[in-house]
Parts: C-alpha cells; sequence; structure tokens
C-alpha cells in the first residue's frame, strides 16, 4: 500500500508542477466563465450594427410603412432598382430592399442587396415585417376586419414550476437546464478523454525507455497501474475544483455589475406577478408585460441559474467523473501497456471512444426527452452512464435511477479494472510484438 501510495504521489506532483497544469487551470474557468457570460453580454448589448436600407417599393404598397427599428431604418426611394444598384457603393446604404410589383401575386419574392452580409436577425426582422403587412393586405381584400383578429391573438407567459412529491413547487426553466445538462456532460466527456490519454501516454513512455522494468522489481503492476491511474486521477480533481472556485468567483464578479440594482426591483415585481397570476387578473392591464429591468431576459436567463441545485450537482459530478474515469482510463493503461508505440494504439482505442462518442451525440436527443427509455438506458448502462446521467441531472431523476446508475457504474468499474489488470500485467513486460485482438485475449486467462 505503501508503495502504491508512492506511486500515486509521484505521479500527482510531477504533472501539477507542469506549466501546462498550470495554464489550463487559470484559461479553463475563463472559457467556462465565457460560456455562461458571453450570450448574456450579447443580449444585453445591440446585436447589431444599425443598417441602413434603401427601399425600392415598385409595387407601392409598402411606402412609409415598414416598422422602423433602433438597428434597421428604412429610406424610400423614388429611383428604380437600376439606378439604386448603381450608385449604391455612392451611398451611405447598408442594404437595398426591392419590392416588386407583382410581390402579393408573385409568390412574395422579395430581394434584398448588401454590401456587407447583415446579422440573421437582420434578415429575419425583414422578413417577418414583409410576411405580416403582405397577410394584412390579403385578409383587407377579403374583407376581414384587421381589429377583430389583432384582439383575438394573445401571447401567453408560460411559468413552468415542478411539483415535488411533499407538495412544494419548484420554478425551472428548460432552456437553462439544457444548457447546465449540456456543458456538464462535454465536462466529463472532455475530462475522461484527457486524463485517460494522460494515463495511456504516461504507461507507452514508462515502457519505451525500460524505466517500468526498474519498477516492476519493486512493486506489482496492478499496484502500478492504480498508482498510475488515481495519481492523475487527483491531477484531474484538483483542476477541476480549481476551475469550479475560480468560474464561481469570475461569475459572481460579473453578475455583481452587470445586475447590480437589479435585485431588489425584481422581486419586488416578482411578488406582485405572483399576486397577479393567483387572482387570474389581466396582466397586460397592470402592464406586467411592458420591458423593464424585471422583463430582461438577459437577467432572467442569468437569474434562473439559482433554481438549479447545485450541491447535489456537483457531488454527483465528483462521483461520475471519479468512478467513470476510473473505469476507463483502466482501459486506457491496458492500451498503454501492450503497444510499444502511440500510432499502434488506434486499432485500440476504436472499442473505448465509441461509447463515449455515442453518449455525447445522444445526449443532444436526451436532452430533448430527459424522462424516455433511451435516456433511462443510456444513464445505467456503464460505459455511457457518466454522459448521460450528467446530462438528465438538471432535469431531475428520481433517486431510485440515480442509485441503480452508480451501483451499475462501481460494478463496471471493478470489472473493467480487473480486465485491464490482466492486460496490463502481461503486456508491460512485452517487447517488440504486434498485439492483436487474439492475443489480447489470452492474456485475459494467462496464469501466474
Amino acid at each position: 500500500m505503501n508503495k502504491t501510495f508512492l506511486i500515486i504521489q509521484r505521479e500527482y506532483l510531477t504533472r501539477v508542477k507542469k506549466k501546462s497544469f498550470i495554464i489550463m487551470t487559470i484559461l479553463g474557468p475563463l472559457l467556462m466563465s465565457s460560456l455562461l457570460i458571453v450570450p448574456v453580454w450579447l443580449a444585453m448589448r445591440d446585436h447589431e450594427d444599425p443598417q441602413k436600407i434603401e427601399v425600392v417599393d415598385d409595387s407601392f404598397l409598402f411606402r412609409d410603412s415598414i416598422p422602423q427599428s433602433k438597428n434597421v431604418k428604412f429610406i424610400y426611394s423614388e429611383i428604380t432598382i437600376d439606378k439604386a444598384q448603381e450608385d449604391f457603393y455612392q451611398t451611405d446604404f447598408t442594404g437595398i430592399l426591392h419590392i416588386p410589383s407583382n410581390v402579393i401575386t408573385g409568390g412574395g419574392a422579395v430581394k434584398f442587396y448588401y454590401k456587407e452580409q447583415p446579422g440573421m436577425a437582420v434578415e429575419e426582422y425583414i422578413k417577418s415585417n414583409i410576411e405580416e403587412m403582405i397577410y394584412n393586405f390579403k385578409l383587407q381584400k377579403s374583407n376581414v376586419d384587421l381589429k377583430t383578429i389583432r384582439n383575438a391573438q394573445t401571447s401567453i407567459n408560460l411559468i413552468t414550476e415542478k411539483i415535488t412529491e411533499t407538495g412544494s413547487t419548484e420554478r425551472t426553466s428548460t432552456g437553462v437546464q439544457m444548457t447546465m445538462g449540456f456543458i456538464l456532460g462535454l465536462l466529463i466527456y472532455m475530462f475522461i478523454f484527457l486524463y485517460g490519454a494522460q494515463v495511456m501516454r504516461g504507461v507507452i513512455e514508462e515502457k519505451t525507455s525500460r524505466i517500468v522494468e526498474v519498477i516492476i522489481s519493486s512493486v506489482r503492476p496492478f499496484q502500478l497501474m492504480m498508482g498510475k491511474i488515481i495519481g492523475v486521477a487527483l491531477v484531474g480533481l484538483t483542476q477541476f475544483l480549481l476551475w469550479l472556485v475560480l468560474t464561481f468567483s469570475i461569475y459572481t464578479a460579473v453578475q455583481s455589475v452587470l445586475f447590480s440594482g437589479v435585485n431588489k426591483e425584481k422581486l419586488q415585481k416578482e411578488m406582485v406577478k405572483e399576486e397577479v397570476f393567483k387572482q387570474g387578473a389581466n396582466l397586460q392591464a397592470l402592464k406586467m408585460d411592458k420591458p423593464g429591468l424585471y422583463d430582461n431576459k438577459a437577467y432572467e436567463a442569468f437569474d434562473a441559474f439559482k433554481s438549479i441545485d447545485f450541491v447535489s450537482i456537483i457531488i454527483c459530478f465528483l462521483f461520475y467523473f471519479l468512478v467513470g474515469y476510473l473505469m476507463y482510463s483502466a482501459l486506457f493503461a491496458a492500451i498503454g501497456a501492450a503497444v510499444d508505440a502511440e500510432t499502434d494504439t488506434q486499432q485500440f482505442m476504436l472499442p473505448i471512444t465509441i461509447p463515449l462518442v455515442l453518449s455525447f451525440v445522444m445526449a443532444q436527443t436526451i436532452m430533448q426527452e430527459p424522462s424516455s427509455s433511451l435516456a433511462f438506458w443510456f444513464s445505467i448502462i456503464p460505459l455511457t452512464s457518466p454522459v448521460i446521467m450528467m446530462v438528465r441531472l438538471p432535469f431531475g431523476v428520481p433517486m431510485w435511477e440515480l442509485a441503480l446508475s452508480m451501483s451499475m457504474l462501481v460494478l463496471g468499474f471493478i470489472f473493467t479494472t480487473w480486465l485491464a489488470a490482466r492486460i496490463y500485467r502481461t503486456g508491460i513486460l512485452m517487447y517488440g510484438k504486434k498485439v492483436s485482438y487474439k492475443e489480447l485475449w489470452k492474456w485475459l486467462f494467462y496464469k501466474g
């Protein structure tokens, strides 16, 4: 046990002192914080550069009637489209919108010319407004009262709440849960690949340099393999905890800067809105739908993260990361022991990487249906459960499913470690031989 501890200590200290470890420890929180903050920051600022669009309306139906916005200004012109195109680069217009004379009867084709590619928001703004106006023209032509239709149109504010078994309710946000699930699944995927590959390269280096022959004379192959795996696992755990602390610090600092002074007003309006909702009163009549601080979508997205039980998620993340990593890294170590060079690992990497890649690909589907049968089975199978269960956790998972998944993962870890140890003890001292799957199968049943 003392020898295993010495190996763990050596692996840990060697890796945490590397420059690459220190650089990634600093860059990691910045990248993760960017994933949370940048979308919110972009949502708070003006998305597009102001667009000044020249409108050539040959139908004479849209003259001075397309709604202006803060970022899109329409200037109506009396010239032809050919003249507008010819003079385009002598003007300060960013685009030309050509509405043909047969826009209503000819299929609704409208052309937009530009100097520099506009964003999707600008294109969607132009498209939606033209569509709505053509829709209204057609209704008016059929003598349909537009006022009646507008009064019948209603937008609702869908508030999602989960009722727990104790009868209490919890506010949820599907968008935030999907984002959290994706980030957690991605982190597990990255950590297992990153540190599993480190274990494999470490084994190959020691084997090719013949250092392992000296080490094996003092410790058993199983002790060496487990010492290396646990040592690298502690490096990953250290890096994750540092990332967690630094990311939380950056998140808190940015939140306080971006939303200072908003909390109090938000809380007051939240209380009023809840009361109005209980009474069934008209939200619009009480002006609850007008833009304001509370209705700041960016703030709501940021605030919705508070509805997630981070303590439970972090505990589960540590478990799935550690056990999932130990399971996969044992296989990576076995591959490293079986080959003489990193280029020979490709043929054995495929069976290990397929479950991980598959679980990451399936995560996109499972985020849409986190309680489906597919999600259940993928979160129970040990090779896919570390990624899939992380995707499901923000949505809420029954305790018995979580316990079953964890138990199966531990059993999977024990089995793969036994499997890897049988290969490792033979392969670590095997040189100059091209190993095949048939050879690995024989190693599993060697005695001694």
